[in-house]
């Protein structure tokens, strides 16, 4: 057995002794042990839902229920709330997040006042033509990060115009300016390896105060995802 597939086997069994419907768990876990994104209490946002496992971990992560707190999932697919690590506190909603509209996602935050953390798990059906899979996995972080700071405003002298012009069109047709990410909020978007996830980091660097770039250890050797992690809306 090769090293890649003796991990990617680990995580696959580790997900069925712990409960959890898929080994991405694993990289939620991952990322919150290090960056601690969901705090006791949060509204969390979880875009690309399907099949539960980010559900999972991060009802986990929201305390007690005394502590309050809300998860809700988004994805095209309709996905049941998983019985294991969920509680009152998680629910799904079917719906295209290309068509979302901000105030239809603030509207499902507690007192329409938005999340304190958006999480987007989003990525193309990989088709293996790998500049149409690059572009796509752009244009769903670019609208799950349009969802969080609202309209995407490009000064023309900045190094990453380039990149935010070419996927601009996918926050379109959206009127509301504003973002569903509370101010201090956090965010988490995965994206293909690719030129332009530089861009993007550079953009969320003025908008949040940190911003990292993370590949978790359970992700397939065969996989070029990485997700993007920004912290502290300003």
């Amino acid at each position: 057995m090769s090293g890649a597939t003796g991990t990617a086997d680990f995580f696959y069994r580790e997900a069925l002794r712990l409960g959890y419907v898929a080994r991405s768990a694993f990289k939620l876990i991952q990322i919150q042990k290090h960056h601690k994104i969901i705090t006791p209490g949060a509204a969390v946002l979880d875009l690309g839902c399907a099949p539960g496992a980010w559900l999972q971990v991060a009802c986990q992560n929201l305390g007690p229920l005394e502590k309050g707190g809300v998860v809700i999932g988004v994805d095209v697919k309709k996905v049941k709330v998983p019985s294991a690590h969920c509680d009152s506190r998680v629910r799904t909603v079917c719906a295209n997040v290309m068509a979302l509209m901000k105030q239809q996602a603030r509207a499902m935050s507690p007192q329409e006042r938005g999340f304190s953390v958006i999480l987007s798990d989003m990525c193309p059906v990989v088709s293996g033509i790998t500049t149409k899979d690059e572009a796509i996995s752009c244009e769903l972080g670019m609208r799950a990060l349009s969802l969080a700071v609202g309209k995407i405003k490009v000064r023309e002298s900045a190094d990453y115009s380039e990149t935010m012009e070419k996927f601009q069109s996918s926050t379109d047709p959206d009127p509301d300016e504003d973002g569903v990410l509370r101010h201090g909020g956090n965010l988490v978007i995965k994206f293909l390896e690719n030129g332009d996830v530089p861009g993007f980091s550079k953009f969320c660097k003025e908008k949040f105060k940190k911003v990292s770039l993370l590949r978790p250890r359970a992700t397939r050797a065969s996989s070029r995802e990485i997700y993007m992690i920004c912290e502290g809306l300003r």
